[in-house]
């Protein structure tokens, strides 16, 4: 995934890095995570404590690159669905808007061992259109957050 902001590099590597803008837009939002911890050096580990209609949902990882402000590596997992991780890859180029934003994720897709071909390409691509879409709905939070200081809410149905 592709994504423009209008603001510094530096800026939105931050958005990624520090646990009260982590807070505000990573998972959810700050009306429903209720906590955000990061130590943004390689070993270094993150998570997310959000909840959500009176469930906590964890998600964590650790870093494997940091290269401020261009690179992010880091894994990703949520052990109380699966013991999974994917890894993600955000890679930040600024250019004369601002910079460009290039997301990764390599995402881990179990499989039963007498899946055919076909049903594994299906379970692939199914947990590639929710990954998309869950991402797409985030970086629209973060976009508001980092270039108009608008925090993200969830619409009330």
């Amino acid at each position: 995934m592709v994504r423009e902001f209008r603001v510094p590099a530096d800026k939105l590597f931050e958005a990624w890095t520090k646990p009260e803008m982590m807070r505000k837009w990573l998972m959810t939002t700050a009306d429903t995570n209720k906590s955000a911890k990061c130590e943004p050096h390689v070993g270094g580990t993150w998570e997310i404590i959000s909840i959500r209609e009176g469930k906590e949902y964890l998600a964590t990882g650790r870093y494997v690159e940091v290269e401020p402000p261009v690179k992010l590596v880091f894994t990703f997992k949520m052990p109380q669905f699966s013991d999974a991780e994917d890894t993600i890859t955000v890679e930040i180029k600024p250019n004369a808007q601002g910079c460009e934003m290039v997301f990764t994720q390599h995402i881990y897709v179990p499989h039963e061992d007498n899946w055919t071909e076909g049903d594994t390409l299906k379970a692939v691509q199914e947990f590639h259109d929710q990954s998309q879409h869950g991402w797409h709905y985030m970086f629209l939070g973060l976009k508001g957050l980092v270039e108009d200081g608008i925090t993200p809410v969830i619409p009330k149905s």
